[in-house]
């Protein structure tokens, strides 16, 4: 994949940054997509680069319709190619059953599921040919009591990825990593992880790292399309079965 270009969403942080650096390690070269996270994009690039890839930082916020629709035809300004892109940015707002809203859904809606489908249409669109992979939650597999719209979200993003995967071939393929029990939520520490590994047939949790090998993994296979790798210790097997 040497001298391929990537742009990963929601690339300064934790998952996002450790897929980046994977593909930089293959070296690719790497688009780095931010909302707020400028510092942290900045450093990011300086160190990709120190690698030895090129690395460009690029702002969007997914609550401004023209930012994230123009996204991709901004990128290849930037880069002037583009092979790779990745859907990694999400929220994850903490909300009960009782406590979803029509406004709440549709935020998590546009930022989980609408924004990785448009970035992914414009992909089609202005490059053509390559590969798309989007991230989503092994929680899908069952219920999530605590973040009901986040989840609702990325039930719509592996419908899209079903979709966009057969209207998108032969060209481009399709795939998704779900991760399950990686990092603690923002405001969380190690104990959120310690509490729950019991959860895991394998006894333990994963790194950010294990994420990312596995999206270059689908980076490169050439005969792999509209596929989940669940990245999880096996946990979707057990607990989410059960709900």
């Amino acid at each position: 994949m040497k001298g391929k270009t990537a742009l990963i969403t929601g690339a300064a942080k934790r998952i996002g940054r450790a897929t980046a650096l994977a593909l930089a390690d293959e070296g690719v070269n790497i688009a780095i997509h931010y909302n707020t996270s400028e510092g942290e994009a900045k450093n990011l690039a300086l160190e990709l680069e120190s690698c030895g890839v090129k690395a460009w930082t690029i702002q969007a916020d997914f609550d401004v319709q023209e930012q994230y629709e123009t996204l991709i035809e901004r990128t290849l300004e930037l880069t002037g190619s583009l092979d790779i892109l990745v859907n990694n940015a999400s929220i994850f707002p903490f909300e009960k059953l009782e406590d979803v809203t029509l406004d709440s859904l549709i935020k998590n809606m546009e930022v989980n599921a609408w924004v990785p489908f448009v970035l992914s249409r414009s992909f089609k669109e202005l490059v053509g040919k390559g590969k798309i992979i989007n991230l989503e939650d092994s929680r899908t597999s069952g219920y999530d009591w605590s973040h009901i719209g986040y989840i609702m979200s990325k039930h719509v993003l592996a419908a899209f990825t079903r979709y966009t995967a057969l209207a998108y071939a032969p060209d481009i393929t399709v795939n998704a990593v779900a991760p399950g029990l990686i990092l603690p939520p923002p405001g969380k520490d190690q104990s959120y992880l310690d509490r729950l590994v019991g959860t895991v047939p394998l006894k333990r949790h994963g790194e950010a790292e294990d994420i990312a090998e596995a999206v270059v993994f689908l980076a490169k296979s050439s005969f792999i399309t509209g596929e989940v790798i669940y990245v999880d210790g096996g946990r979707h097997l057990k607990e989410y079965s059960n709900g």
